[in-house]
């Protein structure tokens, strides 16, 4: 007898969102098992197996570091070198982008990789020393 998980159960167990499963569903992704006449979603233990097996295990931490110009890069290597001490404390894998432009410049290298890796669910986590290192607004 096979258990079924309501949209909410399954989202949790899977750690997305189950506006996440509502958009797999609609994409064609992942389709809930059956779906009520009242339009209630549900998962059976197959798929919660199927999920959790191709689920990626290998996100990593991401240290992000950033400085306005060039004549900042003393402060940049100082940045690097405090979030790596951080990062090698917790003792998890992790890799650190940096990028040397302004804060409200969203094209630059190291945020978009950050962006297309964050996107392919590649990290686990960001760490940044100041919250304007990431970007200045948005």
């Amino acid at each position: 007898m096979s258990k079924y998980y309501s949209i909410h159960e399954f989202s949790k167990i899977i750690g997305v969102s189950a506006q996440t499963l509502r958009n797999w569903d609609a994409n064609g992704k992942l389709h809930p098992h059956h779906t009520t006449v009242s339009g209630y979603r549900y998962y059976s233990d197959e798929q919660l197996n199927q999920v959790i097996n191709v689920k990626p295990k290998n996100r990593i931490t991401i240290g992000y570091c950033r400085v306005s110009s060039h004549k900042q890069k003393d402060d940049l290597e100082r940045q690097i070198d405090n979030v790596k001490t951080y990062l090698l404390a917790k003792g998890q894998p992790f890799e650190i982008i940096s990028d040397i432009g302004s804060g409200i410049n969203y094209q630059k290298k190291g945020l978009q990789e950050l962006i297309r890796r964050i996107s392919q669910n590649q990290v686990e986590k960001v760490v940044v020393l100041y919250k304007d290192r990431l970007l200045r607004f948005g």
